[in-house]
């Protein structure tokens, strides 16, 4: 019997699929990029076994093996961090970020450490050829002897060289270049990454070699391809820059060997990136002379503490209608946060401007910056200075009350480890031992918070 051709319809730009052809893409708002692409021959196929590698066995929760998997160290410490403490055999990572940000940069520094161990790697190039690499290694000043070298798009192909080679690590650069036969359509298309990265994966897992592909971008800075390709990997991490074009930032979004919303930090050197030991240094450059709005917080990214500053900026209003705009915060929690302040702390900006900014382009995602967002406000509006080696963190309720935040402890070690004297924290946040060499001022309340404030005024 004759097979039946399945077709569907895919933006080019976000991997969203329609029924039909549409004019605009309604998921990401672009014109003229669904285009019809062939997903390859419908009929009987055979299921293999999953993306484990395995055919599925019953079995008792309590009987399976608990051992740690074993991993394998990229010789960068903040790289490892990221991954949960380095490559798990038989992982796939998934790696994105803009062009530039320095995705092949980082992996070519990783199978270089990971080379001079005497373990074997493989790099596939599909996007630039082999002498661009090797010009790229020799700038860096990295050791090449170990690192084998493949310019192939066909996975297909990948597998069979991986099969004779036997590496430990292979970097698939790119996913969205790579092909597979079984698919018909054109590569990069939302149908060729599906079908690249789940015949990949399954090789890795059965195999137990670890894969890292590397990602393109949309213009919203989002991975490019199906949903799907995120769901199929193990763990994914996306480089992406700072305000200064000089650091880097890498961050996990989802790890199934640790955690989530992990960090590592980056210079961007001559010589390749280069791990920054104490990113807290990196965001607390501030200036010379202290000014109004300016606040320090603490913010615990991953598995550590990380100090950063926040900046606010209150105005009146030219136009009578005030704007509120905030850099690498939550627009609404702002908006909350203004009028838990109105409400409970007696203080009105209905009729201000309120600007708030994340110094270094640190985006902040969860809520014990809220007390430091207020300070700054207030700080902004009364137009008084607060003292450098003071630090703020704390959620604050719709009642007005300092809720605790998590690891406080370890949040206030690094903040006197960072030279700073005083610190205003929740009430359910008070160490039950003093920490060296730091003032600490519990607070219950939005209003006793005020009224440590304005002692602290300078």
């Amino acid at each position: 019997m004759a097979k039946k051709q399945k077709t569907a319809f895919v933006c080019s730009e976000c991997g969203a699929d329609y029924p039909r052809w549409a004019g605009q893409c309604t998921a990401c708002g672009e014109w003229n990029t669904v285009k019809e692409v062939k997903l390859g021959s419908v009929g009987r196929r055979e299921h293999k076994a999953g993306y484990a590698g395995a055919h599925s066995e019953v079995q008792l929760l309590s009987e399976v093996n608990l051992a740690q998997a074993e991993r394998i160290s990229t010789g960068l410490a903040e790289f490892d961090r990221v991954l949960g403490g380095g490559i798990v055999k038989g992982s796939v990572v998934l790696i994105g970020g803009a062009p530039g940000a320095g995705k092949s940069t980082i992996l070519l520094q990783a199978i270089a450490n990971i080379a001079l161990r005497q373990a074997a790697v493989l790099y596939v190039s599909g996007e630039e050829s082999l002498q661009q690499i090797a010009e790229r290694a020799h700038r860096l000043g990295l050791k090449t002897e170990g690192i084998k070298m493949l310019a192939e798009t066909s996975v297909q192909q990948i597998c069979s060289v991986i099969e004779q080679e036997k590496p430990e690590v292979v970097i698939i650069d790119s996913i969205q270049v790579m092909y597979t036969l079984d698919s018909d359509s054109a590569p990069g298309s939302v149908s060729q990454v599906r079908e690249s990265a789940s015949y990949l994966t399954q090789y890795a897992k059965r195999h137990n070699v670890s894969i890292f592909m590397v990602g393109h971008v949309t213009k919203d800075q989002s991975l490019a391809g199906p949903m799907t390709l995120s769901h199929i990997v193990d763990a994914q991490v996306v480089l992406s820059s700072t305000d200064d074009a000089r650091f880097r930032v890498l961050r996990s979004d989802k790890n199934r060997f640790g955690s989530v919303g992990e960090l590592g930090f980056f210079a961007m050197e001559s010589s390749g990136l280069k791990e920054v030991k104490n990113p807290s240094a990196m965001f607390l450059s501030r200036a010379d002379k202290a000014a109004p709005g300016s606040v320090v917080t603490v913010l615990w990214e991953g598995t550590r503490p990380l100090l950063v500053e926040i900046q606010a900026l209150v105005t009146e209003s030219q136009y009578g209608n005030p704007r509120r705009l905030a850099v690498g915060l939550d627009q609404n929690r702002l908006a909350m946060l203004l009028a838990v302040l109105s409400r409970h702390g007696g203080i009105f900006t209905g009729n201000d401007e309120i600007y708030t900014n994340v110094v270094g382009g640190i985006k902040v995602s969860e809520t014990s910056s809220d007390l430091a967002i207020m300070v700054g406000v207030v700080s902004s509006l009364k137009d008084r200075v607060i003292p450098y080696d003071a630090v703020f963190f704390g959620e604050v309720g719709l009642n007005g009350e300092i809720r605790p935040v998590a690891n406080g402890h370890a949040r206030l070690n690094e903040a006197a480890k960072h030279g700073f004297k005083r610190a205003v924290i929740p009430k359910a946040n008070k160490p039950k031992h003093a920490v060296s060499g730091l003032d600490i001022s519990a607070v219950a309340n939005i209003q006793d918070a005020l009224d440590v404030l304005a002692d602290l005024y300078q």
